[in-house]
């Protein structure tokens, strides 16, 4: 019988492989997420920072009231932005039908395509002499 296993550290990486397997079936490469992800996946990391700020403490101070306050503050901060971000970015697809993220996403594209170039004939010249 056949068996399909995707294997990572946290269940995030597992999703984002799942996905990109997905979007293979269908076609598309996977690399890509949309904005929202984009605004969830960075969120999550945010929070991720904020555990491991607050867990290389010393036991005493990461145990005090005012590091979990502000771990807490951070967390909230964080759901807060991430709401509102991606209501922002709902509110903009349903005004333009999703054609302004579309044109973002299009021009980051070939914006990474610009810089990547640029690096590439740097380094050549380096290489070159």
């Amino acid at each position: 019988m056949p068996t399909l296993s995707f294997d990572g550290e946290t269940h995030g990486e597992i999703v984002v492989k799942v996905r990109r397997w997905l979007a293979s079936l269908d076609g598309e490469d996977g690399s890509s997420i949309s904005a929202a992800e984009a605004v969830n996946q960075g969120a999550e990391l945010t929070k991720d920072a904020l555990r491991i700020i607050a867990a290389a403490a010393p036991e005493p101070v990461a145990q005090s009231d005012l590091v979990k306050g502000l771990t807490s503050m951070g967390y909230k901060a964080t759901d807060t932005t991430k709401a509102a971000v991606i209501s922002g970015l709902d509110t903009l697809e349903e005004m333009t039908g999703g054609s302004v993220v579309r044109q973002a996403t299009e021009t980051g594209k070939r914006v990474v395509w610009s810089m990547n170039s640029a690096v590439a004939k740097q380094v050549l010249r380096a290489l070159r002499g």
